[in-house]
C-alpha cells in the first residue's frame, strides 16, 4: 500500500508538471499570436507621436499624452491614474519664423529652444555678430559690450555637413583623414576659445544677454545629415533659437566675409506659470502575491525639437503592446505588473526617482523592472546590473523566450549597477532588481536621440514588435516563477578612473520644482 501510495504521488506530481509545462508553452505561444497576428503598435504610435507630438515636461502636450495613456488603458480594461510628483515651469511651443531678411531674402530652417520666452508680433530683427578669440576672460569682458544690439551666433562653424561614414564612402583616405584632422583642430581651438571666456556652453548665453544682446543663433549639428541637438535656451528674455547647419553656416560665412547678413526671428511661445507634472501607473493586480511587483518601465517626455518617436516613444509603445498583450492573454497574473510611464526622465530621472522615494513598499516589493529606452532596435544586450545572483532568475526567464527573440541577445552577470542614463537605475540605486533592456543602435546617437529628427519614420515596427513580444514573455515568466527574486549585491571592482573601490549608486533626490528659479 505504502509503495502504490509512493507511487501515485510521483504520477501526481509528473503529471502537474506536465500540465505547467504545457501550460507554460501555450501562454508563451499565445503571447507571441498576439504580438505578431494583432500588434497596436503602429496605431499607437501615430496616435502618440503624429496627433500628439512631443512630450515636453511641463508643456499641454505632456499633459494631454499622460490622460491619452489612461484612456487608452481603459480601452483594454486596464486600471491607470496620474500620480504627481512634482511642478515645473510650464511652457507652450507657438509658431517659429526666422528669415534672413539682408543682404538677400530667404526662410531658414530654425526653431525656438524649450522654456524660451516669446518675442512680440513684430519679432527681433538684427545683425548677426560671431565670436572672436579670446586670449582669456579679461580679453572677453572687453570685448562683450559689442555684442549690445546684435543676435550672437554661439556655435562654431561646421568644416562639413556630411556624416563621417559618408566621407568613408565616397572621398580617397588622404581626404577623410584630412578632414578630420582639421575639424578635430577646429574644435579643440573652439572648446579653448569658450573655455577662455571664464563661461562654459552652458552659461554663456545668460551672459549674452546681460550685456545686451537681442537674440542667440545655435546650431548643434549631430554629425548627420539634416540632424540638430535640440535642448533648452538658457535665456530669459531674449530669443534663442537653433538653425539648421546648412543656414548657420551660409550666415557664419556672410557674417566672417562682411556681408552683415541680418535675420528676424519671430517665436511666439507662451508662458503657462507653475504646473502639475506626472508618472502615469497603470496596474493589473496579481492574484496571488499582489504585493510583489514585475513593473514595465519607459519614460514618457521627451524634448520637442520632434516627437520623441526613439526617444522614448518606441519604450512607450513597447510596454503599452506588451501590457495589452499581457491583459488578453495572461489577464489574472501570479504577481502584480505595474506599467511606469515616468515623467522629466530628460531632466534627471525626476519621474521614476520621485516614484522610488514615494512608494518604498513598492520598491520593496519588486520582483523584477523592465526598462526599455535607447530606441527603435530590437534588445541584443542585457545585464545583471551588479545582482549577484541575476544569472539564476533572468536566465530561467530567457530560457523560455523562443529563440526568435533571443538569439541576439548578449549578456553580462552580474554586470554592475547602472548610475544613471535611464530610469531602471532609479530602482538599482534603492537595491530593486531592475534591468535595461538595451537595443541595437540604428544610428540613435546621431539621427535621433535629442534631435529635429526623431520622428514616427524613423520606428523600426519589426523591431519593436520584437521587443513587445520578449518584454511580454519575460514579464509572464517573472509573474510565475515560484521564487522571489535576491537582490544580494556583487563585490564591485576598483573603479579604472579613480582607483577606488566600487560602490553602489545612491539614490538621487528628485527635482520636483523645475525650472521656477
Amino acid at each position: 500500500m505504502k509503495k502504490l501510495r509512493s507511487l501515485l504521488a510521483v504520477t501526481l506530481l509528473l503529471c502537474n508538471a506536465v500540465v505547467n509545462a504545457q501550460t507554460q508553452k501555450d501562454i508563451i505561444e499565445a503571447i507571441e499570436k498576439e504580438g505578431n497576428g494583432n500588434s497596436q503598435l503602429e496605431q499607437l504610435a501615430y496616435e502618440l507621436m503624429d496627433l500628439n507630438g512631443p512630450r515636453l515636461v511641463g508643456t499641454p502636450e505632456m499633459k494631454t499624452a499622460h490622460d491619452w495613456a489612461i484612456n487608452t488603458y481603459k480601452k483594454w480594461g486596464i486600471s491607470a491614474e496620474n500620480q504627481q510628483w512634482g511642478t515645473w515651469k510650464g511652457w507652450q511651443r507657438g509658431i517659429t519664423h526666422v528669415d534672413m531678411v539682408s543682404p538677400r531674402v530667404a526662410s531658414l530652417h530654425a526653431t525656438q529652444l524649450a522654456w524660451n520666452p516669446s518675442t512680440d508680433k513684430k519679432g527681433v530683427t538684427a545683425s548677426l555678430i560671431t565670436l572672436p578669440s579670446f586670449a582669456d576672460s579679461l580679453a572677453f569682458v572687453k570685448w562683450l559690450p559689442s555684442v549690445k544690439g546684435k543676435i550672437i551666433m554661439v556655435s562654431m562653424l561646421q568644416p562639413t555637413g556630411r556624416p563621417d561614414e559618408n566621407w568613408e564612402e565616397y572621398a580617397t583616405k588622404e581626404s577623410f583623414e584630412k578632414m578630420k584632422s582639421e575639424r578635430d583642430s577646429l574644435e579643440k581651438i573652439w572648446r579653448q576659445n569658450i573655455n577662455n571666456t571664464g563661461y562654459t556652453s552652458r552659461n554663456i548665453n545668460a551672459a549674452f544677454e546681460k550685456a545686451g544682446a537681442v537674440g542667440i543663433a545655435q546650431s548643434r549639428w549631430s554629425e548627420g545629415f539634416g540632424a540638430n541637438k535640440i535642448f533648452s535656451a538658457g535665456t530669459e528674455k531674449i530669443p534663442a533659437v537653433d538653425i539648421s547647419l546648412e543656414d548657420y553656416g551660409m550666415l557664419y560665412r556672410m557674417v566672417e566675409h562682411g556681408a552683415n547678413p541680418q535675420i528676424k526671428i519671430v517665436a511666439e511661445s507662451k508662458d503657462l506659470g507653475k504646473v502639475p507634472t506626472f508618472n502615469t501607473i497603470a496596474t493589473i493586480p496579481g492574484t496571488e502575491f499582489p504585493d510583489e511587483y514585475v513593473i514595465l518601465s519607459a519614460h514618457f517626455d521627451s524634448w520637442d525639437g520632434a516627437t520623441g518617436a526613439t526617444d522614448n516613444g518606441t519604450g512607450t509603445i513597447t510596454m503599452l503592446e506588451a501590457a495589452r498583450i499581457l491583459k488578453k492573454v495572461y489577464p489574472n497574473p501570479k504577481r502584480t505588473i505595474l506599467i511606469g510611464h515616468w515623467g522629466s526622465e530628460e531632466q534627471g530621472l525626476n519621474g521614476s526617482s520621485s516614484f522610488v522615494q514615494d512608494h518604498p513598499e513598492i520598491v520593496s516589493g519588486v520582483q523584477a523592472v523592465f526598462n526599455q529606452d535607447n530606441g527603435t532596435g530590437r534588445v541584443v544586450n542585457l545585464s545583471g546590473q551588479g545582482f549577484l545572483h541575476a544569472y539564476d532568475y533572468l536566465g530561467r526567464w530567457l530560457e523560455a523566450v523562443p529563440e526568435t527573440y533571443k538569439n541576439e541577445i548578449e549578456t553580462t552577470f552580474p554586470g554592475s549597477p547602472g548610475r544613471g542614463g535611464s530610469d531602471y537605475a532609479s530602482f538599482v540605486a534603492a537595491g530593486a532588481p531592475a534591468f535595461s533592456l538595451s537595443s541595437l543602435s540604428w544610428d540613435y546617437w546621431n539621427y535621433t536621440w535629442h534631435t529635429n529628427l526623431d520622428t514616427y519614420d524613423k520606428i523600426v515596427f519589426d523591431d519593436v514588435r520584437n521587443n513587445a513580444i520578449l518584454t511580454a514573455i519575460l514579464t509572464y515568466m517573472a509573474c510565475e516563477d515560484p521564487e522571489k527574486t535576491s537582490r544580494e549585491k556583487a563585490v564591485l571592482g576598483i573603479n579604472p578612473r579613480s582607483g577606488e573601490k566600487g560602490e553602489w549608486p545612491t539614490p538621487r533626490t528628485p527635482e520636483r520644482n523645475g525650472g521656477q528659479e
